[in-house]
């Protein structure tokens, strides 16, 4: 059996083109590299064709895209038989909607309200504008309603084999309510001239026992539509009087015959420019064709993981990654609910099953105390390793660097508010509505508060989102915790400090409401239940907020330096010092030892050895600047004008460098790297919102970006730049891959299950997606594995360095030492160890201990200096430093193999004799106050 705690998970992108066979056939070359647990996508049924499978369709079957039960078989008895454990990305907080594959949706929009399915999708069915009855917006349509109407684009379709009728829009389907089919019926048999026909009588006599608005009943529309597809000849005359509804040119009276029948259904179509102003169902983020499930509702709850609870319990599921928690309305309500089911199904009781939540966390914020979970996926770790290996004495140039491309003075925190108010008002307008408007209703409900005006609790709700900080809080109905009370009244306090007007008092109202002290014991008045409902949504919008406003907006507008852009992360934040790390290592030691430890995910903004390729310019900063001034000179003739403007920005063109830089390609510029950095531009140009963007293209400025890329990456035109430009990333390549190098052996050791994306064996130069889920090359990666060895030629790989088997080879190493000394790794204690001498700054030293087991682990960083900025493979004399070992012995190193060291003094000369990295295996005795047992996680017990 796989072991309960993960050893190392492999992330897996599955695919039409890379199903559950394909992985089956990878297992092999998992178990030889040293995996423990194969971390998966989502592989229940999604929308056809799907890229990523986040767009389920059906959470109890298999995508049969990916080979279906069988092949799925197929895939756990490969893994079983290697005894790797099986994760799966399970995705709770929504589903695919419109088109007509989703029978939950399809049945929602045919009933209404009245649908079983309606309870698990999260519509405020009485907010749908110019729509009495309620309904839901449909936003699918290319063209204004009215113009897709009288071009016919809208098809009223029979389905004789079923029985029923519905609005096509090309691929969108849309269910017909079936108390309207009887006039659609008498419409047709008219329109077809055949009422005193057999088949025609028959029709019209169907139509009439089923009179009323009412009819049929939910519970004999089977038999309702199966005696109308019994009718003999009734296919025929439907189809041909249907033309009675077949608008287009000069059919204006079928248009309004098909208008009248969609304006009297459970729905309204709608262009999709629609969406950011009137949609009244929760999507994930801005995605329309995600719809929000309410998982707080016990049936959904229970329906849509039944398949889940299966796997479990034939011991075929070992673990999940739970997708977008912070969509839920009650993430603690939620965990343990699920905890519950797998404590039932799971068939070993002996380990635990293994639970991580997708989360981003801001520096600094906890997770909450969700039950079963053991940690995050591990994106803070991700930054805090990147800022481990920043040099804070380069970001005040670079600062100024980019201060003087930009031209103006604001910072991150500036370019954040921005964002935000471009997000409220144009993506999540609709969420944002509902939201005010329901503040407003809780205000109206009771007379202290009734003169808080709608127009100044949109203004004061507004400025409190603006200067909301985190994703979002975790209130349940008991009320906040400390912590998320602390967090709603700093954001408050921030609020009060921008409003103008003497109703200040409304932001005590505000935070009531928020906090749920507006409802709490002894205070009565206003309505219980529509507080709750205000706080939990809110706390459902301030994640796609942040999500939308920092990682897809000011992300693209802010570029001092690429490499802090990252999910999770700050692109204002400075670097980590050694003693901060290390207080930080201890802490998870103590509460998180357990979740993963992510460096590269399907969702980061670059792979991770571009962004370890750019954290160097913190170390080469005034050369860097001197460069990009030069490049600028060189390219300035290449610069796309338009009118009084020019393309691309200069903003955009600092941004094209960086990004360059991190992706530049050894052997050489060629077609498709040019193809692939044209499509980063465009799609970074678009997320920042400025100069185009993805709601309202503006096709001359892309155009322009990419003839500008074409033509600096075109030797005939810019040999000069190519040449100059390639001398420079060739000395950074070098340095970032020591830094890739050190990352890895930190990811690898450190506290926490340390997680490795599709491919990054290899040098990982990934753009942002889609760029990086391109397709992966295993069977080179599995050949070069066999080649290295059990020992590998550590000067040799060293000495090839560009090619990435040196990263391949110690991967391998790190997981077999991770799964020798598995309950070290797992349940072992984080000690900081001192370093000493002039060098002292570019070295991260640390012990893992248990019991009298030790690993040390001693990495560089700044390679700057001792590699001569880039320009050599570093000497171990390049270090005068020793790492002081008190209280170990039989110390013998591992990577490389086989030489014992004396202690407690380790000159950084012995121990990088070939790699800036050393790993060593040791006896330890504890010294007095010393702690070397942690606390195990709920998640191991």
């Amino acid at each position: 059996m796989p072991p309960a705690i993960p050893l190392a998970t492999y992330r897996l992108q599955l695919t039409p083109q890379f199903g559950f066979d394909q992985a089956a056939a990878l297992v092999p070359y998992l178990k030889a590299l040293g995996i423990s647990h194969l971390y998966a996508s989502p592989f229940l049924k999604a929308r056809s064709g799907s890229p990523h499978g986040y767009d389920v369709v059906d959470h109890n079957s298999l995508n049969p895209e990916l080979g279906g039960e069988e092949a799925f078989r197929r895939l756990s008895a490969a893994l079983d038989h290697a005894d790797i454990g099986l994760i799966l990305d399970f995705v709770p907080n929504h589903m695919g909607v419109h088109y007509a594959d989703n029978p939950w949706w399809l049945d929602v929009l045919e009933w209404g309200p009245k649908s079983p399915c309606a309870a698990s999708f999260d519509i405020d069915w009485e907010t749908l504008p110019a729509h009495p009855r309620g309904g839901v917006l449909i936003p699918v349509l290319g063209s204004p309603y009215g113009e897709a109407l009288e071009r016919g684009e809208i098809e009223l379709r029979y389905d004789a084999a079923e029985g029923s009728f519905s609005a096509w829009y090309f691929e969108h389907r849309l269910p017909i309510a079936p108390n309207r089919y009887g006039e659609i019926v008498q419409k047709a048999v008219a329109e077809a001239g055949t009422g005193e026909e057999p088949a025609g009588r028959k029709l019209l006599e169907w139509a009439e026992r089923y009179r009323g608005p009412h009819n049929p009943p939910r519970s004999t529309a089977p038999a309702f539509k199966a005696e109308l597809a019994s009718i003999v000849g009734g296919k025929d005359v439907i189809e041909r009087g249907l033309r009675a509804y077949r608008a287009g040119c000069g059919r204006a009276d079928a248009a309004a015959a098909l208008h009248y029948l969609l304006e009297r259904q459970n729905y309204r179509l709608a262009h999709w420019r629609l969406a950011g102003s009137e949609i009244n169902y929760r999507r994930f983020f801005d995605i329309n064709t995600l719809a929000g499930l309410c998982v707080e509702d016990r049936g959904t709850f229970d329906a849509i993981h039944a398949l889940v609870r299966r796997l479990i319990a034939e011991g075929r599921l070992h673990g999940l990654r739970l997708d977008h928690i912070d969509g839920l309305r009650d993430p603690h309500q939620y965990f343990r609910r699920l905890h519950r089911l797998i404590e039932v199904e799971r068939r070993s009781k002996s380990g635990s099953f293994y639970v991580v939540a997708e989360k981003i966390l801001s520096d600094g914020e906890r997770l909450p105390r969700f039950a079963g979970v053991a940690g995050t996926t591990g994106y803070e770790w991700l930054n805090i390793i990147s800022r481990l290996l920043l040099d804070n004495r380069g970001l005040a140039v670079l600062e100024r660097t980019w201060r003087d491309v930009r031209g103006e003075e604001p910072g991150f925190d500036a370019i954040l508010i921005d964002a935000k108010r471009r997000v409220i008002a144009n993506i999540l307008n609709s969420e944002f509505t509902v939201l005010r408007r329901l503040l407003a209703r809780i205000a109206a409900g009771h007379y202290s508060t009734r003169d808080y005006t709608a127009e100044r609790l949109r203004a004061a709700f507004g400025l409190f989102i603006l200067h909301f900080p985190i994703y979002r809080t975790y209130i349940t109905a008991s009320g906040p915790s400390r912590e998320d009370r602390t967090i709603i009244e700093d954001a408050l306090a921030k609020a009060r400090a921008d409003w103008f007007g003497p109703d200040v008092d409304i932001f005590d109202f505000l935070r009531d409401a928020l906090t749920l002290d507006l409802v709490a014991p002894g205070r009565v008045g206003h309505s219980i239940a529509r507080d709750r409902r205000f706080a939990f949504k809110v706390q459902q919008f301030t994640g796609p907020t942040m999500a939308k406003s920092v990682e897809d907006t000011a992300f693209y507008r802010f570029h001092r330096l690429l490499a802090l852009n990252e999910v999770g992360g700050n692109p204002a934040a400075g670097a980590l010092s050694v003693a901060n790390f290390h207080g930080r290592m201890q802490e998870r030691a103590a509460h998180w030892p357990h979740g993963l430890t992510a460096t590269a995910t399907h969702d980061t903004k670059r792979g991770e050895d571009a962004r370890a390729r750019l954290l160097t310019l913190s170390e080469l900063a005034d050369e860097w600047t001197g460069n990009v001034h030069q490049w600028r000179e060189l390219n300035a003739d290449l610069i796309v004008a338009s009118g009084q403007s020019r393309i691309p920005t200069a903003a955009h063109e600092y941004m094209l460098y960086q990004a360059l830089l991190g992706a530049w390609p050894l052997p050489g510029v060629d077609a498709g790297f040019v193809e692939r950095i044209k499509g980063f531009v465009v799609k970074a140009a678009r997320e920042g919102k400025q100069e185009t963007s993805w709601l309202a293209p503006n096709e001359r400025y892309e155009n322009g970006l990419t003839e500008f890329v074409d033509r600096v990456l075109d030797r005939e035109r810019s040999a000069r730049f190519i040449d100059g430009f390639d001398a420079f990333a060739r000395r950074v390549a070098l340095m970032g891959a020591l830094n890739s190098l050190a990352q890895l052996a930190l990811k690898a050791t450190m506290p926490g299950v340390p997680d490795f994306y599709q491919g990054t064996e290899f040098w990982d130069l990934s753009l942002v997606d889609p760029d990086n889920r391109r397709s992966v090359d295993f069977a080179a990666r599995a050949s070069t594995l066999a080649s290295i060895g059990q020992a590998p030629d550590w000067p040799a790989l060293a000495g090839a360095w560009p090619d990435g088997r040196i990263k391949l080879a110690l991967t391998r190493s790190l997981l077999a030492l991770r799964s020798e000394l598995a309950d070290l790794f797992t349940n072992g204690a984080y000690r900081p160890l001192e370093v000493a001498g002039p060098n002292r700054r570019e070295i991260v030293a640390f012990a893992r201990v248990r019991e009298r087991d030790a690993v040390i682990v001693v990495t560089g960083r700044f390679f700057g200096r001792a590699t001569q900025e880039g320009r050599r493979w570093p000497p171990s004399q390049a270090w005068n430093a020793s790492v002081l070992a008190e209280g170990f012995s039989a110390i013998r190193t591992v990577l490389p193999a086989g030489k014992a060291m004396t202690g407690p003094r380790l000159p950084a000369a012995d121990l990088f004799e070939v790699l800036p990295i050393a790993v060593l295996h040791a006896q330890h005795t504890a010294v007095r106050g010393e702690r070397t047992k942690v606390r195990v996680s709920a998640a191991a017990k």
